[in-house]
């Protein structure tokens, strides 16, 4: 494991020390019953953060090959979320039997071998192009094409978006081999962190609601501080980037933006549903997909924004 890392997952187990320290002082003097949802919803999300900063710090210590079996679960995880919610016939089960046990691992596989020229195209053409094809076979034209574009839909969220995240690994950066693990901190950090800042500045200063007929608890005020204060933490990261300040200031904005709007694309999924929260696995957080909707969005620009600028730099 790179030091730098090391002291970044010290620097973030700290700020998880504090966060539990002042979650028990405010349970203590303000829910000692329980009876106060705000402050319980936030305990449970310190608890969850220490048990996904503990497998994040896991993955990172068997290197490649950790990090993309997370990742690779965790896709595995988010489709079955998604999965359950989509208008699935008997006639689509070959389709969603080779969508998670064929696509998922091979699309993994590519990354771990690092195949650029194949994973980038994997899931949006060829697997695009199999499946309609398999769920044709059983001769069920009912709802077809709202089936396959579901399915479809699903594999590019859960599976294609997300592997973007490992994928950080194979960039060649002239003078920064070896510390690649450090990008995927950087990405994961700055959006979760938005996210985090979004929800205490709007419980702070909210009073204008953003968008709120598909996420209600989103304010005005919270997306601007939220944000602002991601962009300025990006920056303060840029020592374990290749980036100067300006240039991870820069990059953390757009995905601090990109994680937002995916939040709320996904939130626009979840009432077309009628549903809360994608699942019930993470306590205080809902399910994978609830924790990777910000990062779905923001991966695969990120990933493309860095290995484009190190191509022309």
């Amino acid at each position: 494991m790179h030091p730098d890392l090391i002291v970044l997952l010290g620097g973030i187990g700290a700020l998880l020390v504090v966060a539990s320290l002042v979650g028990y002082g405010l349970q203590r003097r303000y829910s000692p019953r329980g009876d106060n949802a705000v402050i319980e919803n936030l305990n449970q999300r310190i608890r969850a953060w220490w048990v996904m900063v503990a497998l994040m710090g896991l993955a990172f210590l068997g290197g490649k090959t950790g990090v993309v079996i997370l990742f690779a679960f965790a896709s595995f995880s988010a489709l079955r979320e998604f999965i359950t919610l989509v208008n699935a016939r008997r006639a689509d089960h070959w389709a969603l039997a080779v969508a998670f046990f064929v696509v998922v691992p091979a699309q993994y596989y590519l990354i771990w071998i690092e195949w650029y020229g194949v994973y980038s195209i994997f899931i949006p053409v060829y697997a695009f192009l199999l499946l309609p094809i398999l769920a044709t076979l059983r001769g069920d034209s009912r709802g077809f094409l709202e089936r396959v574009a579901e399915v479809q839909w699903a594999l590019m969220i859960c599976v294609f978006c997300v592997s973007h995240v490992p994928a950080l690994l194979s960039l060649e950066i002239p003078g920064y081999e070896g510390r690649n693990v450090l990008l995927i901190a950087f990405l994961i950090v700055v959006v979760q962190l938005s996210d985090v800042l979004q929800y205490v500045w709007g419980k702070l200063l909210g009073r204008r609601k953003i968008a709120p007929r598909l996420s209600p608890s989103k304010t005005v005020e919270g997306f601007v501080g939220g944000v602002a204060s991601a962009t300025l933490v990006g920056a303060g990261l840029a020592w374990i980037t290749p980036f100067s300040p300006g240039q991870a200031a820069g990059l953390a904005l757009l995905i601090a933006l990109m994680g937002f709007f995916g939040g709320l694309v996904m939130s626009a999924i979840k009432r077309d549903r009628g549903i809360k929260d994608w699942g019930h696995l993470i306590e205080g957080h809902g399910g994978f997909i609830d924790r990777l909707d910000s990062v779905v969005f923001s991966a695969p620009i990120f990933f493309h924004l860095v290995r484009y600028f190190w191509s022309v730099a």
